[in-house]
């Protein structure tokens, strides 16, 4: 026999509620409470009508106001840089699986690199009762974090810092992975390298900088002026820096690129090149192994880096006196063929 009850309006913003399954099954709100949250105390043929209802409805239960009233959201929150970029889709994905493991639901968001909207979109979600936060700095004064520290919200900085406060930190070996990366375009006997990397205020290129000088110290090869090139890492900008290099009385040999949208745009701009030029880059990207020649990268492990922080900020919520601290996890250097051409001349 065709069920004829009329269902209550489903419209968007009036889900079907306890009240509803209570009416339908002719019991009280308290024993639909009961059988919601397996409680006891509740006749098998009770909760059989209960259930009955509850699947006719469509009734689904409200666990964000169940987890509210014991002051606790079960929620942790991201702040990515751009959720465009290929490096933050593992990194994203690891610290969802490991709030998923601790029954946490994941919140992202994007700062498009902008210190003001990484500070509004972090404390928009702080004002939503988040249990933690992992936050990729946009920004590098986090004071405005301290508050929200205090008052109980764990949070982790990943792949770069905190700025002007004390806070577990997870970042990859920027500085080692640069030193060895220009390191084996000296091997492959370069002395003229270039270094295209993202803007100097970031700790990242930064540090990748500050990995190169050392590599050319390490081989005692004075650094020119003109083989460095920091800023935008929009195309535009990176190719005009690359053929300034490439080109001029005493061009360079090999290019070390700073991040993977650098180097793609470097790819783009050898190709179009009759002389081979070297090139290693700093982090992988894909199809980084179907190029000819393969193009060398030395690689920091995204999902492994989000996986860490995420475990970290778990310790915390589950109470753990922890002193902030800071991890630094190695990178390794994949040889594909473009990091191991000779120089031209």
């Amino acid at each position: 026999m065709a069920d004829t009850a009329r269902r209550p309006d489903n419209r968007y913003g009036s889900r079907p509620t306890m009240k509803d399954v209570a009416a339908r099954a002719g019991v009280g709100l308290k024993t639909v409470s009961r059988v919601v949250n397996s409680e006891p105390g509740v006749t098998p043929d009770t909760e059989r009508r209960v259930h009955e209802a509850i699947n006719a409805l469509g009734f689904r239960r409200n666990d964000s106001a169940r987890v509210l009233r014991k002051g606790r959201t079960a929620s942790i929150g991201l702040v990515l840089e751009d959720l465009a970029d290929p490096f933050y889709g593992p990194l994203s994905r690891a610290v969802e699986e490991v709030a998923r493991a601790h029954g946490a639901l994941l919140i992202n968001g994007s700062s498009a690199e902008d210190p003001g909207r990484e500070q509004e979109l972090a404390l928009a979600l702080c004002a939503r009762r988040v249990d933690g936060l992992v936050v990729i700095p946009a920004g590098d004064d986090h004071r405005y974090l301290e508050p929200e520290i205090q008052a109980g919200v764990a949070t982790v900085f990943v792949d770069r810092p905190a700025g002007k406060i004390d806070a577990d930190t997870v970042l990859s070996d920027n500085f080692g992975g640069a030193r060895n990366g220009v390191a084996h375009l000296v091997a492959h006997g370069h002395r003229r390298i270039g270094f295209l990397g993202d803007r100097p205020g970031i700790h990242t290129a930064a540090e990748r900088l500050r990995g190169y000088r050392a590599a050319m110290a390490d081989a005692g090869i004075p650094v020119e002026d003109a083989w460095i090139s920091l800023g935008a890492t929009d195309p535009e900008r990176v190719r005009r820096a690359a053929e300034e290099m490439l080109d001029g009385p005493e061009p360079v040999t090999a290019v070390f690129a700073g991040n993977n949208r650098v180097t793609v745009t470097v790819v783009r701009v050898l190709a179009e090149r009759p002389r081979p030029v070297a090139l290693v880059g700093f982090d992988d990207f894909e199809l980084a192994d179907l190029l000819q020649p393969g193009v060398t990268v030395v690689a920091q492990d995204a999902a492994q880096l989000g996986r860490t922080a995420a475990e970290r900020l778990f310790q915390q919520l589950d109470g753990a006196p922890l002193a902030p601290e800071r991890t630094v996890l190695p990178t390794r250097l994949i040889t594909r063929g473009s990091g191991e051409l000779p120089p031209a001349d």
